[in-house]
């Protein structure tokens, strides 16, 4: 989760290195800044959410979140399997 305005990349809190392919097919270094999703709010890129599969029964944005704003992308529409398979690619 980043705060708006704030650049993310793959590298932030996962064992990435080097070249990693995002959702859309792009392939970028592990460690470039990316620009933010959201400039006025907090944010969860889908590129690194894996909705806490094979960390926590449930996703934690939406247990901890105190408005009740972490809503599902319907953009981003993802099985437990290619979620535990983003996972393994983040958390080698």
């Amino acid at each position: 989760m980043y705060e708006g305005g704030v650049e993310w990349a793959i590298a932030d809190g996962t064992t990435v290195k080097g070249s990693y392919t995002l959702v859309d097919g792009t392939v970028v270094d592990a460690d470039a800044k990316n620009a933010p999703v959201s400039m006025d709010t907090y944010y969860i890129t889908p590129n690194k959410c894996t909705e806490c599969q094979g960390f926590h029964e449930e996703p934690q944005c939406a247990a901890v979140c105190p408005v009740d704003c972490c809503v599902p992308d319907e953009m981003y529409v993802e099985t437990v399997e290619q979620l535990m398979a983003k996972k393994a690619a983040l958390h080698i």
